[in-house]
């Protein structure tokens, strides 16, 4: 049987969350004999090797100069805080929860993007917004004391990871995306070496550990070409929510692996920014399907 676009972007999506978690995992499994630094510098490593063969073999590679902008190198401080957060709050919570975190991504862009890129956002949106940040309250829920350490470290990846992806949108579209992942790997390999030391130092690192890495390096570049090929594929509105299986597969890996089982109160959480980023992508759609329509008659308050 023939399969639709939009379900061969279905299917992209599913495969990109899969390799994006399964990478998680295996960054879990070696924060705890190397510290973030170092998973940060050789991954980063490998994951330049990858980006500039496959740059190379497709034509993308141009003159450096073409990346002095500043979107780019704000682009690329958002990408290097984000994994250093990520990572160390992966060795201080279970894999689920902070994925569960990740999930109010693009509750956090839309804010965003209402904010510095003067997009209309209108009440029904800004509503999904809020219920999507109690969901991440739901899922950390701070203490007498406040916040955790673990839980601070997951909304700063989370707001840092929002920040990128509206730097993204402000490059010039000229400049090839796979020279933008490039000068990013590269970039962010610089930043893990100088994190090594203030991080606690260079711990040995073994050939089972170094195998890890090279794999997660391996399964994040795959999870990338997988999402280009989704959202290339199908329907934005239809492949986007497919995101959130990325919280099924972390939920799965974190039971197998490290014998983490959410709470109820994780559970709902979760199930809270789901729900809301569902609604915004739906809310979202619809306003683009109506806006040629809001051109040739009177103006419309923004969903």
């Amino acid at each position: 049987m023939r399969l639709t676009k939009n379900t061969q972007g279905a299917l992209f999506m599913a495969a990109s969350m899969a390799g994006f978690s399964c990478s998680d995992a295996l960054s879990k499994t070696v924060i705890a004999t190397m510290n973030a630094g170092e998973i940060i510098f050789i991954r980063g490593l490998f994951t330049s090797f990858f980006v500039y063969l496959l740059a190379r073999r497709m034509g993308a590679l141009r003159n450096w100069r073409v990346i002095l902008q500043p979107m780019i190198a704000l682009r690329i401080a958002c990408e290097a805080l984000a994994a250093a957060t990520y990572i160390t709050a992966l060795g201080m919570m279970p894999i689920a929860n902070a994925s569960a975190i990740q999930q109010a991504v693009p509750l956090a862009v839309t804010l965003g993007a209402m904010i510095f890129l003067k997009e209309p956002v209108g009440w029904r949106r800004w509503t999904a917004i809020a219920v999507g940040f109690i969901g991440v309250l739901i899922i950390i829920r701070p203490g007498r004391d406040g916040f955790t350490t673990a839980a601070l470290l997951a909304i700063a990846c989370m707001f840092a990871t929002a920040a990128r992806d509206l730097a993204t949108r402000c490059i010039d579209k000229n400049v090839p995306s796979l020279m933008v992942t490039l000068c990013t790997a590269i970039s962010i390999s610089i930043f893990g070496a100088l994190c090594i030391v203030p991080f606690g130092g260079w711990q040995p690192v073994s050939t089972t550990s170094l195998l890890q890495i090279l794999l997660a390096s391996i399964l994040v570049l795959i999870g990338y070409q997988s999402v280009i090929l989704a959202m290339r594929t199908g329907e934005i509105s239809f492949v986007a929510p497919f995101r959130y299986l990325s919280l099924i597969w972390s939920a799965l890996l974190g039971l197998i692996a490290f014998g983490e089982v959410p709470d109820g109160w994780s559970v709902f959480g979760a199930a809270v920014v789901i729900a809301s980023g569902i609604y915004t992508f739906y809310r979202e759609s619809k306003r683009r399907a109506a806006e040629p329509v809001a051109q040739e008659s009177e103006p419309r308050v923004p969903a």
